[in-house]
């Protein structure tokens, strides 16, 4: 009997041509070769972070405490010493998905590390942070989240008419999305007039399609709650989970 041969879904979806990005990073992923692996074997070509990730993967983990010893020592505040946790961890997963970044052109095989919570209503303060972790992170398959809040809108437009790579997040709304597309079209568009290159420029919208489902689901759980017809409300409890 021949042996039978199970595909690899994740294959699958990049043979279709979706990108899978790893939405979680940790340093132990990094050391032990399992982004590598990801990479190489299931066809992973991005990842993202955020501070929430970074700060499950420090708190629960002795893999930063050689780190930690280091900047202990220097004295390095709160803020400086996640940047610099942060910008390692980032630096490293770049390295690991650069083959994939040549490979397509440049057109996938990004990390993305995430401009501050406390800067989703600071246009100018955004526009700080992302120049400072390009600079900090010197690596061409970097890209810089920020939220498609209003006041994130204005930065989004001005880091991509200065040519850096950004993934714009935070986005719950087919409007909020609109918004967001606008304004990288106004950035290409700059560029083009300023006589500067758009085809090295790449940016993603992250459209935050988990929280619709959680949403969507407490509305159904509601709307259960209220039908007397239990074939209604059988029908109702039928949709959990499915709405994204």
């Amino acid at each position: 009997m021949k042996e039978m041969r199970v595909k690899n879904p994740l294959l699958a979806l990049r043979q279709a041509g979706q990108s899978v990005w790893l939405d979680y990073i940790h340093r132990n992923l990094l050391r032990s070769g399992e982004l590598r692996r990801l990479a190489e074997e299931d066809g992973v070509s991005g990842v993202t972070s955020n501070p929430t990730i970074f700060e499950k993967a420090i708190a629960e983990s002795p893999d930063y405490d050689e780190s930690f010893a280091r900047l202990r020592a220097r004295r390095a505040g709160v803020a400086e010493a996640y940047e610099t946790l942060v910008a390692e961890d980032i630096t490293a997963a770049c390295d690991v998905l650069r083959p994939v970044f040549d490979q397509t052109g440049g057109t996938d095989g990004f990390v993305s590390v995430e401009v501050s919570p406390l800067l989703a209503h600071d246009t100018d303060g955004t526009i700080r942070e992302v120049r400072q972790w390009f600079e900090r992170i010197s690596r061409p398959n970097l890209m810089v989240k920020i939220p498609g809040t209003p006041e994130g809108v204005p930065a989004i437009g001005a880091m991509i008419a200065e040519g850096r790579n950004i993934n714009i997040t935070l986005l719950f709304s087919i409007q909020a999305h609109a918004q967001v597309a606008e304004a990288y079209l106004r950035a290409l568009e700059r560029r083009v007039a300023a006589g500067q290159p758009v085809d090295g420029v790449v940016s993603v919208a992250s459209f935050f399609v988990s929280r619709i489902d959680t949403e969507t689901d407490k509305r159904l759980e509601a709307k259960a709650a209220e039908v007397s017809d239990p074939a209604e409300r059988e029908r109702l409890r039928g949709l959990l989970g499915k709405a994204a």
